[in-house]
C-alpha cells in the first residue's frame, strides 16, 4: 500500500539525474491529531553510484513542510532540510526520529486519504509520492523503519 518510486539517472549532460537511481517507500502520515500540523514518514533508497540530497519537500496540504527531530519527549526543527543520501544508502524519517513535520495544514487529512508531496532534490529530478493517511495509532511492521 505504500506509495514507491524509482528513478534511475538519465546520463544527460544537463548536470541532471545521472549516476543516482532513489527510490521512495514506507510512506505514510498519522491521521493528524490537530487541525493545524500533521508528521509524515518515509524511507529514501539509493541504489546508485552518486550521492545525493534530500533539499525540500512541498505539498498542497500544508503551507510549509519541514524537517524535525524527536529527542526524547521533545521535538524540534532539524535546521536545515537538506539531507544526505548516500550512494548505496538510504534516508529513513521515521516515528520517534527525524521525520516530515507539515505546518500550517490547509485541511485536515482523514484516514483512507493520500497526500501528495513532492520530494526535492540536489541532484535528482522532483519525485511526487502519494502518501496513504493512516489511523493516528499505526505502527509500521516494515523492518525498512528501523
Amino acid at each position: 500500500m505504500a506509495a514507491v518510486l524509482t528513478l534511475a539517472g538519465c546520463g544527460d549532460d544537463s548536470g541532471g539525474s545521472e549516476g543516482t537511481a532513489l527510490k521512495v517507500d514506507s510512506a505514510y502520515m498519522p491521521q493528524p491529531v490537530t487541525a493545524a500540523m500533521a508528521a509524515g514518514y518515509l524511507v529514501i533508497e539509493n541504489d546508485g553510484d552518486t550521492p545525493d540530497t534530500l533539499r525540500s519537500v512541498t505539498s498542497d496540504i500544508a503551507q510549509d513542510v519541514t524537517i524535525h527531530t524527536t529527542s526524547g519527549q521533545t521535538m524540534e526543527s532539524a535546521g536545515s532540510n537538506d539531507r544526505g543520501i548516500p550512494a548505496h544508502g538510504r534516508l529513513v524519517l521515521r516515528s520517534g526520529g527525524t521525520h516530515l513535520m507539515f505546518e500550517k495544514l490547509k485541511r485536515k487529512p482523514k484516514e483512507g486519504e493520500t497526500v501528495s508531496v513532492e520530494l526535492h532534490f540536489a541532484k535528482t529530478d522532483p519525485v511526487k509520492v502519494e502518501m496513504p493517511v493512516k489511523s493516528a495509532t499505526y505502527q509500521p511492521a516494515s523492518a525498512s523503519h528501523q
